[in-house]
C-alpha cells in the first residue's frame, strides 16, 4: 500500500531488542530506518558500556542524539549566516 501525507501510518519497529507501534504521517520505510538507526545507535552505545541498564544506554543514547542534532544546527545557522552575508556583499 502507497503511504500518503497526511495519513497517519501505523509501523511496528524493533528498537534495542523490544517492539514498538509507531503512528505518523512519514512513510513507513522512513519510520523504519528512523528505527534501525536508534537502534544501531543504542547497541554501540552498550558496547561501549556492557554493564549499563537498559534505561540508561537509552538515555545517553539520546544524549548523544542531541549533541548531534545540536552540532548540525549550529552548523547549518552558520551556513545560513554566511550565504546572507554572502549575499549582502554582492549586492552592496
Amino acid at each position: 500500500m502507497q503511504d500518503q501525507k497526511g495519513q497517519i501510518n501505523r509501523v511496528t519497529v524493533e528498537i534495542y531488542n523490544e517492539e514498538y507501534i509507531v503512528k505518523g504521517e512519514e512513510n513507513s520505510d522512513y519510520i523504519q530506518m528512523l528505527a534501525a538507526y536508534v537502534d544501531r545507535r543504542m547497541k554501540m552505545v552498550q558496547q561501549r558500556n556492557p554493564n549499563l541498564s537498559n534505561q540508561r544506554v537509552a538515555v545517553l543514547t539520546a544524549l548523544n542524539l542531541a549533541d548531534e542534532l545540536n552540532k548540525l544546527q549550529e552548523d547549518y545557522d552558520q551556513l545560513i549566516r554566511t550565504i546572507e552575508e554572502d549575499k549582502k556583499n554582492r549586492m552592496g
